[in-house]
């Protein structure tokens, strides 16, 4: 029988989880759950300098966020803990002297300033950068009289120098020249692993089966094969997905802003998880070139690494934001009014109760205002956010429209004298009185809309008139109805003195 299927995520706590990192932990996760198998968390924390407790919280909650659960890991513990690699020194030191003792690795003594002087000279010449052995015959002798002048002693593995073959799931046959590798350290002479060195030690420790990760990790491949044969380790299988590129094809780095590239931006601007996961997993795996909106169930029954692409995905952001609203269009009302209200308490904005009275029910009428503009959870804020508080901010850029519309105050009052008798207070009877209003006028209705959105929302874009009324309610629309009259009125008396 076959091995049982574990595979790991295993990111460097050094701050949020990249978008990218998500994606390699949901093909892992997919496939694990696919194949009946473990998916486990390792935090490769060895860098002291960037490396924080704080940072590994936030990757795991954004983990958790997505709905991608582990079964074993730095907070859960497990039968190969420890799952951090600070905690796990005392392993590599071990196998590091399992390699001393085979011959199949040496105590290296060189400077950086040194190396560094290699590689230019390497460089001029027209050669790859290589270690160039300085160390590697090194005598009993030679190795105490660097020890004694306190040079640093760092651990270097002797590589074979034959070509490295193996089998990819994603991209088929590979192969590496024997001389593009160079002997490389595996223990640092403050007593750290290198990234392929511990890599190696705690897969096969983990009993890690398959390594599913990003291309640009495909490099590192024949030094861990190195690793694993003199180690006498079996090796697992590997699988690398192509890079995640932005659209001008460019490689998708880790930016934040407007470019978001982190999990917990895109969690801050609205996004649901599902959708996420989503739009994930079609950045690099396909199941028939058409089906694009997936359950979580159909993922994981589908999915397969024979239908992982080897070519670049691009990160389209306008499908993503199509992608969630569809989700978000598909739910039950309740369901959305559930998670509109859960964001906007995560994110501080949720509405003053006080000023709305029942908050679900606003939030029902918020949504149903957005309407079909329901792209993300934010865009409830977005669009119905004048709603939620007293009194209303006006925009300067509606403001600025006062001066082009003298006749504003009159109309304003005009409209609240004829919808404070309306019952009920709904969208087909209010749309009736103000278009009624209009003819009386002799105006068309447009010219009565325009001067109450200012009024009722502060800006000049915002849902229906008739949306906005019914979401304020009476008391609230007749109030903001006369007080906007009187600031229209104030404005242009100022105006007027200032000419």
């Amino acid at each position: 029988m076959s091995a049982p299927v574990r595979v790991r995520f295993a990111p460097s706590p050094t701050g949020s989880l990249h978008i990218g990192g998500a994606r390699t932990a949901l093909f892992n996760w997919l496939f694990a759950r696919n194949q009946g198998g473990a998916f486990l968390l390792r935090s490769e924390d060895t860098d002291v300098v960037r490396s924080t407790r704080e940072a590994e919280a936030m990757v795991l909650r954004d983990l958790a966020w997505l709905g991608l659960d582990w079964a074993e890991g730095p907070d859960k513990g497990g039968p190969y803990a420890p799952y951090r690699q600070s905690e796990r020194t005392d392993t590599y030191r071990r196998d590091a002297k399992r390699l001393l003792g085979a011959g199949q690795a040496f105590y290296c003594y060189c400077t950086d300033e040194e190396l560094e002087a290699h590689r230019k000279a390497q460089q001029k010449a027209g050669q790859a950068p290589h270690y160039a052995g300085t160390c590697r015959d090194l005598t009993e002798a030679q190795r105490a009289e660097r020890r004694g002048r306190g040079l640093p002693e760092a651990i270097r593995f002797r590589v074979p120098g034959k070509p490295v073959t193996f089998v990819d799931r994603v991209r088929g046959e590979v192969t590496f020249p024997g001389d593009q590798v160079g002997d490389f350290v595996v223990l640092r002479a403050n007593g750290l692993p290198t990234y392929n060195f511990a890599c190696v030690v705690d897969d096969a420790g983990m009993a890690i089966s398959h390594v599913l990760r990003a291309e640009e990790h495909l490099s590192n491949t024949p030094r861990q094969i190195m690793l694993y044969e003199a180690l006498g380790y079996a090796i697992p299988e590997f699988a690398h997905m192509s890079l995640i590129l932005n659209p001008d094809r460019t490689k998708m780095s880790k930016r934040s802003g407007e470019d978001a590239t982190f999990v917990s931006e895109f969690r801050a601007r609205g996004y649901l998880p599902e959708a996420l996961l989503n739009f994930l997993v079609l950045l690099g795996w396909s199941w028939d070139g058409e089906q694009e909106i997936f359950t979580v169930p159909e993922l994981i029954e589908k999915f397969s690494i024979d239908r992982v692409n080897n070519t670049g995905a691009v990160f389209d952001k306008d499908k993503l934001e199509w992608m969630n609203g569809q989700y978000l269009k598909a739910m039950p009302l309740d369901q959305r009014v559930a998670r509109v209200r859960a964001y906007l308490k995560e994110t501080g904005g949720e509405p003053d109760a006080k000023v709305v009275g029942d908050v679900d029910a606003f939030l029902a009428l918020a949504t149903e205002a957005v309407g079909e503009r329901l792209k993300t959870l934010a865009d409830v804020e977005g669009y119905a956010g004048f709603a939620f508080r007293d009194p209303v901010e006006i925009a300067d850029d509606a403001r600025a429209e006062f001066a082009k519309r003298p006749e504003g105050d009159h109309r304003l009052r005009a409209l609240a004298d004829a919808i404070e008798p309306v019952e009920p207070f709904e969208l087909e009877s209010l749309e009736a009185a103000v278009r009624a209003l209009a003819d009386r006028m002799g105006v068309k209705a447009g010219d009565l809309f325009f001067p109450a959105r200012v009024a009722l929302t502060g800006r000049r874009v915002a849902p229906g008139i008739f949306e906005v009324m019914r979401l304020l309610g009476k008391r609230r629309t007749l109030e903001r109805l006369r007080a906007g009259a009187e600031v229209w009125t104030t404005e242009h008396a100022a105006l007027r003195q200032s000419s």
